[in-house]
């Protein structure tokens, strides 16, 4: 197995002798001054922001940190060097390329709580539902596997600040709002957070915390996603594609007549 482009992707060859490009999946510890305190399933590139993402979706951090491989290991690890906000769960977290949640013990592990959202820009429908061919066309990941996620963070007027891809689409939210942490962008009140797949509760709470007033999904939510989005008073919309857009939560921010539901 051959890995190239920035290691994204990996050359392997199935039935017949044909070259497939696959996405890389490897496991990432997240350390705090040295304490383990999470492992990841990640495709690797951006693992600072990833950490930094992850630790503020958390709500442990609220402001960037130094960030980067410890100088005795050789990759997949990141330490942080900041004093968190809150004590970590006992255990520490284990997440795979699937789910954000997995490995937190109890229930009130999962839940991050998180001050109603601003009221944010009005955004007309037709842009809402541009948003996913705009972040499809900064997804070469995707382009050559059919195995990356990706977010994008635009601004009011459809413009994207930053894509990011990743086998895991909770690990493609967290590079792109840790990103956002060390640009000194959060909360995210006139911005827009658009992701590649499905609405899960997960993606609402990450996009919450980073105040975000609007997450938009080429996929469905999910009924957590929903309820959580208008919880926050988030506008939520799902199934953006071929010029159409549903609006689950948050109508207040969509302007224009536009189509769907």
């Amino acid at each position: 197995m051959e890995a190239t482009h920035g290691r994204l992707l990996a050359r392997v060859e199935r039935d017949g002798g044909v070259a497939d490009y696959v996405a890389i999946e490897e496991p990432l510890e997240i350390r705090v001054r040295g304490v383990a305190l999470a492992v990841t399933m990640r495709t690797p590139g951006h693992d600072e922001e990833l950490a930094l993402g992850f630790l503020h979706g958390e709500g442990l951090i609220g402001a960037a940190a130094p960030a980067g491989p410890p100088h005795d290991l050789a990759g997949n690890v990141v330490d942080v060097d900041t004093e968190l906000l809150r004590e970590p769960p006992q255990r520490r977290f284990y997440t795979t390329s699937s789910c954000g949640v997995c490995g937190k013990g109890a229930l009130e592990e999962v839940a991050v709580h998180a001050p109603p959202t601003a009221p944010g820009p009005v955004i007309e429908r037709e842009l809402l539902a541009a948003l996913p061919d705009r972040l499809a066309a900064a997804q070469p990941g995707f382009a050559s596997t059919g195995g990356l996620h990706a977010t994008g963070l635009f601004d009011a007027a459809g413009e994207l600040l930053v894509a990011r891809e990743d086998v895991g689409r909770h690990n493609a939210m967290d590079k792109v709002i840790g990103r956002a942490l060390i640009d000194r962008r959060l909360p995210l009140r006139g911005n827009v957070l658009c992701v590649s797949g499905r609405l899960s509760f997960e993606l609402v709470q990450k996009a919450a915390v980073a105040g975000a007033p609007v997450l938009v999904g080429v996929g469905a939510p999910t009924s957590l996603a929903v309820a959580l989005a208008r919880e926050q008073a988030m506008t939520l919309c799902g199934f953006a594609r071929g010029g159409q857009v549903n609006v689950y939560s948050g109508p207040e921010r969509v302007g224009g007549e536009g189509r769907g539901g």
